[in-house]
């Protein structure tokens, strides 16, 4: 079977209800609400309620991935939940987004490569399907990131929300689907963007909880600067190797850090002319779930016809980077 008609065929999503806006989060970090629009173009973010967790948040996306499917949980053969914030060290999060589905048939497991995860879970769905042709396998991408924010941090507790999105994988007709995928590691720059605490090499504690160990913490000049350094040449060496230029690309599915960065990103990455999708003025940073969550609103909106040529790209902590190239099918 041909890869390339190995694609998306529906994608969903969800969000909490309780909508934070930038007054509120101002006030709680000592800054103008000016500041925050100024500085990142968020105009609010969602956080999970109180009874809420990750996998609430990714079982709702799912359902809703498939149900525009017209699929039903037990037809799914695997389950990849991408999060660096699940529910709990174990059990893997995507079992307990099986047992909330029903989807009994699936195996399931986590991947977690922070903001870049639904990029590298796409490639590993298709490798799936090429294995098993009648495979069908439901992604996941999902965090809570309201649970470990330091409110005393205005560079990270301004950013981040809560989210999840979801993209239903199998065979599409020839000619749409998947393209190809480039994805890389930089574990020299792993200080850019951590939770410390809460491992094997610093366990839970009284001290570490004391310290702020939990929280997490980002070098946001230090990720601009790799990002921007880093990105473009990463996205060219995917043209390159598929022969698709990068001005054939008609969308730009990106995560969404930070909207100034996202406009400095589309220029120098050679992708000013591709309709740069953005949900984060909404939602602010989901984490791994941010390009997923783009992804479907681009879609229910209508924007991505088929055949359109859809890049998605994607950077977070480890540092990582993922990008791929899809031909969009006529999906659910």
């Amino acid at each position: 079977m041909n890869s390339s008609s190995i694609g998306i065929l529906s994608t969903g999503s969800y969000l909490p209800k309780q909508e934070v806006n930038n007054d509120e989060v101002a006030e709680r970090v000592g800054v103008e609400s000016e500041w925050i629009e100024r500085k990142t173009q968020i105009r609010s973010r969602r956080y999970a309620a109180p009874d809420e967790a990750t996998s609430d948040l990714a079982a709702r996306a799912a359902a809703e991935a498939l149900d525009r499917a017209g699929a039903k949980a037990e037809d799914v053969d695997y389950l990849i939940v991408s999060t660096s914030t699940g529910d709990s060290p174990q059990p893997p999060t995507a079992c307990l987004v099986q047992d909330l589905l029903g989807a009994t048939r699936a195996a399931c497991f986590d991947i977690n490569v922070v903001c870049s995860g639904f990029v590298y879970a796409l490639a590993l769905a298709r490798a799936l399907v090429f294995q098993r042709p009648e495979s069908l396998v439901l992604v996941v991408a999902a965090d809570v990131y309201s649970r470990c924010l330091d409110f005393s941090d205005r560079r990270t507790a301004v950013l981040l929300g809560d989210g999840a999105g979801a993209a239903l994988v199998g065979r599409t007709a020839d000619g749409y689907g998947f393209v190809d995928f480039e994805l890389a590691s930089r574990g020299d720059a792993q200080r850019l963007i951590r939770v410390d605490a809460g491992g094997s090499r610093l366990p839970a504690s009284a001290e570490t909880v004391a310290r702020g160990d939990h929280f997490f913490r980002m070098d946001g000049r230090g990720v601009r600067d790799f990002v921007m350094e880093n990105f473009p040449p990463f996205a060219r060496r995917l043209a390159e190797r598929t022969g698709i230029a990068l001005s054939e690309v008609r969308h730009f599915v990106p995560h969404q850090p930070n909207g100034v960065l996202l406009s400095q990103l589309a220029e120098a990455g050679g992708l000013a002319h591709a309709h740069t999708h953005r949900t984060l003025e909404r939602y602010g940073n989901t984490g791994s779930a941010s390009a997923a969550v783009t992804l479907d609103d681009a879609a229910r909106a209508g924007h991505l016809k088929p055949g359109d040529l859809v890049m998605l790209g994607t950077f977070g902590g480890g540092m990582s980077m993922a990008a791929a190239y899809l031909r969009w099918g006529a999906v659910a």
